[in-house]
């Protein structure tokens, strides 16, 4: 193998490992950013169901259609 040569394989060997190094941080992150997802949006569910329930058994009384006093 020519010298010329040698030092391309070194050189491309080094971006595939630098390429799957990076392709396993991603692939890290995207794992804690799903799980990030899956907990907020059972939370939005759980604070949407909440609502629902104060929304339901919250009585509209004559007072509420009334304009403020300073008006």
């Amino acid at each position: 193998m020519t010298e010329a040569l040698e030092r391309r394989v070194i050189e491309l060997e080094s971006r595939l490992a630098h390429h799957e190094r990076m392709a396993e941080e991603l692939s890290a992150v995207l794992a804690g950013q799903t799980d990030a997802i899956g907990s907020l949006t059972a939370q939005v569910r759980r604070l949407a169901e909440r609502l629902r329930d104060v929304e339901a058994g919250w009585e509209r009384s004559p007072q509420d259609d009334k304009p403020p006093p300073h008006y």
